[in-house]
């Protein structure tokens, strides 16, 4: 299809909404009589009657709200596409930041101002798993990822900038009952962190434990020990002030916990080269490190 019949489309599903020529031509700002010849072209193009014209204004023929209800979504995504092109094209200030929602919460964003003055203009976020946002790093659309995986892409570079600790929590009532009793919060169905920390600490997978529920958010989960539902596996800094209030209490103290690094992974040398990309990972390393 060519780009004119494109236009078309678009001009035809704006006026099937707005049920006029005249509110169309406003919507799109283009003129009534150029409204009219895309109508008539699409009509020409596709054998029939597109429009009817009623008191009101016009409405579609029965052929022509069969048309509308199929292009109408794909109209609706080029458009958006290329919307979201043309504002990344656009875009020559800031930096595209990737990474683990609880973490950036939590440790990043309380830094919000000064992240936006490295950056030298907006910070946009993008929350996500360490693999996807890495691939979005590695095609442009991302400029730093801080990411609980080591990439092990070639065009990709990261440093580590902080060790996460992971701790056995739960609230104070579950201190003193037999670890194996205490129902489990898990991020996922497979208990990735809870078995991470079985293997780690006491040598042995966590067989038997009875799952109260499965939350993929770790803040959600946090929030679910202090009201006393279960236990859970965390990282320390998103239970460090729980865990001084008294509001969660440790239920095992490892001589070595587990540990989990961190890094800020950016696309070759950009690091070094961009000036912004360059200071973003700086504010972010005295944020995080």
């Amino acid at each position: 299809m060519a780009a004119h019949d494109l236009d078309h489309l678009r001009t035809f599903v704006t006026v099937t909404r707005a049920g006029s020529l005249t509110a169309a031509a406003a919507l799109l700002g283009i003129s009534q009589p150029t409204v009219t010849a895309h109508i008539q072209a699409l009509e020409a193009s596709v054998g029939f009657s597109c429009l009817e014209r009623t008191r009101a204004g016009v409405r579609p023929t029965p052929k022509g709200a069969a048309l509308a209800r199929e292009v109408a979504a794909h109209v609706d995504a080029l458009e958006d596409a290329m919307f979201a092109a043309t504002a990344r094209d656009h875009d020559t200030t800031g930096v595209h930041l990737g990474g683990p929602a609880e973490l950036v919460s939590t440790m990043v964003l309380r830094g919000l101002a000064e992240l936006a003055e490295a950056a030298g203009g907006p910070v946009h976020v993008r929350f996500g798993l360490a693999d996807d946002l890495l691939d979005h790093l590695s095609s442009g659309s991302l400029d730093v990822v801080v990411s609980a995986v080591r990439p092990n892409v070639r065009d990709l570079s990261a440093v580590p900038v902080y060790d996460e600790v992971f701790q056995l929590v739960a609230a104070p009532g579950w201190a003193g009952h037999p670890i194996d009793e205490v129902p489990v919060l898990a991020y996922d169905e497979a208990l990735p962190i809870v078995r991470r920390y079985w293997r780690s600490v006491f040598d042995r997978r966590p067989d038997g434990l009875h799952v109260a529920a499965v939350i993929p958010d770790l803040r959600a989960i946090a929030a679910a020990a202090v009201d006393g539902i279960g236990m859970s596996v965390l990282p320390e800094y998103l239970v460090r002030d729980e865990l001084a209030t008294g509001r969660l209490v440790l239920l095992h103290t490892p001589e070595v916990p587990p540990l989990n690094t961190v890094y800020l992974a950016t696309r070759g040398r950009d690091a070094e080269r961009d000036p912004a990309i360059a200071a973003t990972v700086g504010a972010l390393r005295d944020l995080i490190g």
